[in-house]
């Protein structure tokens, strides 16, 4: 009895030391944080590239004159890639209801940014958005609209705001974006969170701008990634996870003990069958 109980606690401890010994390398941000540094945030305009496509809405105090610059308000079906997100979009004279992604609804058709970097805006033409911010496309389209429109204004968003996660993590999949900024960690949130064999000191940002390709990588075990330019992703980023060599090792181990199970019952089917063949 003494020596059962005994042979309990020991397993005991060994299982709760192992287990302790095995979460360091799972929590993140250890460590003491640089308050002073990282207080500070930085979050970067998302800035409009080639193939975005914008939601423009444009306002004003006459709203049958506004009426001539904006696209008509149609019904669209989100894509089966969308996560449930709302999505709001007005009109000239006023706004429809916020619309679920991933349900039919009333939106904006959008403008496409072309191969050029230039999308044509009705009632004005040919506009080059490429390379600008929303608050600067939002200066360009008042420094022509003032002069023909009372008091205008505007809303813009971008359409297809998205981001990919694949690899280690329990969800993986193509993300529309729930507003226009969010960071890596928030990402992971969204994606279920990484699993047991995910790598959480070396995670892989892949990011498209300008026509060149930029790779990022993180180690969110440390409080310093809030300070890296791939810490708040921009449309379109690709975040991939990869695997310890834990889960490699676990493979191999279960791969091993399948070709032994199915070796045992290969070798009971002969010996039955060599006793029956007697």
């Amino acid at each position: 009895m003494f020596r059962s109980m005994s042979g309990g606690v020991l397993l005991f401890l060994i299982v709760t030391f192992c287990s302790c010994g095995n979460t360091r390398h799972l929590t993140y941000m250890q460590g003491k944080f640089d308050t002073a540094r990282l207080s500070e945030i930085k979050i970067p305009d998302p800035i409009i590239q080639k193939g975005d496509l914008l939601s423009i809405i444009v306002y004003s105090d006459n709203p049958s004159a506004t009426a001539l610059y904006n696209q008509s308000i149609i019904s669209m079906a989100a894509t089966p890639a969308s996560t449930g997100t709302n999505t709001n979009t007005g009109g000239g004279s006023g706004s429809t209801t916020g619309a679920q992604v991933g349900v039919s609804g009333p939106s904006s058709p959008g403008y496409l940014v072309d191969d050029n970097g230039n999308v044509e805006f009705q009632g004005l033409g040919l506009l080059h958005v490429e390379g600008l911010t929303k608050s600067q496309l939002r200066d360009t389209l008042d420094s022509k609209l003032r002069p023909l429109l009372n008091n205008p204004y505007f809303t813009i968003r971008f359409l297809n705001y998205r981001f990919t996660v694949i690899g280690e993590v329990n969800h993986p999949g193509v993300y529309n974006l729930p507003g226009e900024h969010i960071s890596v960690l928030e990402a992971l949130g969204l994606s279920g969170d990484m699993t047991f064999y995910g790598r959480r000191d070396n995670i892989l940002v892949v990011r498209e701008y300008n026509g060149k390709r930029e790779f990022g990588r993180m180690d969110i075990t440390k409080p310093e990634i809030m300070s890296s330019p791939f810490y708040y992703l921009k449309q379109n980023d690709i975040v991939i996870i990869e695997a310890t060599k834990k889960k490699v090792a676990a493979s191999d181990q279960v791969t091993a003990r399948n070709i032994t199970i199915a070796a045992s019952i290969a070798s009971t089917i002969a010996i039955i069958y060599s006793i029956f063949r007697k």
